[in-house]
């Protein structure tokens, strides 16, 4: 497929006029240099969403946005399962709400920076992580279908953390309406082993300093100040939402056609929401949600241990918990009018402005933190959610700085030894098992994450906050 044309409609939006099968426009927001570094395979993947059945105003693409399975990743589409909207595994991907958990520590750099070695080679030794990576808890069938069932809920019930936690996580710690007898055998047994592990690709565990303070009102209310020392760790639902992103997505593809869908690619495999089979991957998927919040709850506690080794005035509380890869049941106006459609975020996170009734009240007048992952030596951000959101993408924003080039074209320009001596020289800190890991994931493989948080604040999706610099990452 030809690049489509693009048509400017605000300083950083651009829209795709529908043509072919295309039921909506493509709406992409970037600046002229993001815009121009969006490859001809993102955007025909904007414009194949926008040709699913039951989709609202437009197929989306934030400015993080880059080639995925099916969907683009940064990509978010809305639907109406009241119109024969669709659900698709291929919107929310293989590493089911995958996402970014920030920490507050109490603690100063200088409080820590004489201990700096000794708490990075603590936390690689009690943090799991790398490709198949397990930890020290194993989950019987019973003690698994719980867990799918009541997310971080479950694990603070366990002892892994407090209640207080569960009111800075979307929804309040895990998904209604997770249905773990939808779960394969096979997803589950893979899971057994993996819950407290970080994995390997993306995934890290960062210290971080706030460097940057941007909004001063709202950083108050978020509990931020220059200067303070943070925890952010990203990880996801690991085997088991792979294994359910893999088994649904075979079976959308064989039964799509059946509901009458013509799919433009077969990486798009789609089913109406309200059918059986839709329900079936609803259920699935929200215990694929649950997972992955019980995880990073999980290791959230492991990482509270580790710093109560070393730091006698650390106390770690939780600044908040958001997803991306998810589909969830929201209400949003259209037209003027309320509907509950089936909001798709894939590599997009949540971005709900002052008054929701989804923020904890102590961020109710602020927005909702969007938070915001750097790349292994780059820059993380904290973001708030704005009202304008809503009326521009159903109150999306960006997840992350996105991909540039492929993870084999980086291991043949980079060394992971050779990473890490460049970073030790920025006196960051990087452990990990895999020193090809380390070349997959070279900063510079990555689009410049400063260029589409302000892309991302200035097309009004999301307004910055502060600014975080890593000092020590752990690594799969």
């Amino acid at each position: 497929m030809a690049r489509p044309q693009l048509k400017q409609i605000g300083e950083y939006c651009w829209q795709i006029e529908p043509f072919g099968k295309m039921r909506v426009p493509g709406i992409i927001f970037a600046d002229h240099n993001l815009i121009n570094d969006i490859d001809e395979k993102t955007m025909s993947q904007v414009c194949n969403v926008a040709a699913l059945p039951g989709i609202v105003k437009a197929s989306f693409a934030m400015p993080d946005a880059h080639m995925g399975y099916g969907f683009p990743i940064g990509g978010v589409a809305a639907f109406d399962p009241d119109d024969g909207g669709v659900i698709s595994g291929g919107g929310v991907g293989f590493d089911i709400a995958c996402g970014v958990r920030t920490l507050h520590t109490g603690l100063s750099e200088e409080e820590i920076s004489g201990l700096r070695e000794r708490l990075a080679e603590s936390l690689f030794r009690d943090i799991p992580a790398g490709v198949g990576s397990t930890g020290n808890i194993t989950l019987s069938t019973v003690q698994l279908d719980n867990m799918l069932a009541g997310g971080a809920v479950w694990a603070v019930e366990k002892g892994f953390g407090t209640k207080e936690d569960l009111s800075f996580i979307e929804e309040g710690g895990f998904a209604k309406g997770a249905n773990p007898a939808k779960v394969s055998p096979q997803a589950k047994k893979r899971q057994q082993e993996q819950m407290g592990t970080l994995g390997s690709g993306n995934h890290y565990l960062e210290v971080q300093k706030v460097v940057e303070i941007y909004d001063n009102a709202v950083a108050e209310g978020f509990g931020l100040k220059k200067g303070d020392i943070m925890v952010s760790i990203h990880c996801g639902s690991r085997g088991l939402g792979h294994q359910i992103g893999t088994d649904y997505l075979r079976e959308m593809a064989s039964q799509a056609a059946s509901f009458g869908i013509d799919l433009p690619d077969r990486e798009l495999a789609s089913v109406p929401v309200n059918s059986p089979l839709g329900q079936d991957y609803l259920g699935a998927m929200r215990s694929g949600i649950n997972c992955a919040l019980a995880n990073r709850q999980i290791l959230t506690e492991l990482v509270r241990r580790v710093f109560a080794e070393i730091f006698s005035k650390a106390h770690l509380t939780m600044l908040y918990d958001v997803s991306h890869n998810t589909a969830k049941v929201e209400e949003h106006k259209v037209e003027g009018k309320s509907k509950n459609l089936l909001i798709h975020r894939k590599g997009a996170t949540r971005s709900f402005g002052p008054g929701s009734n989804d923020l904890p009240p102590r961020y109710k007048s602020f927005g909702q933190p969007v938070l915001i992952g750097g790349t292994m030596g780059t820059s993380s951000y904290i973001l708030a959610g704005t009202n304008q959101s809503e009326s521009l993408a159903f109150s999306s924003a960006c997840h992350g700085a996105g991909r540039s080039m492929s993870r084999t074209a980086a291991t043949k320009k980079w060394q992971g030894s050779q990473i890490v001596k460049e970073l030790a020289q920025r006196k960051i800190i990087i452990k990990s098992r895999s020193m090809r890991g380390l070349a997959e994931e070279a900063p510079d493989a990555y689009k410049n994450v400063s260029a589409v948080v302000e892309a991302t604040a200035n097309a009004g999706l999301a307004k910055k906050v502060a600014k975080l610099l890593p000092m020590i990452c752990v690594k799969g």
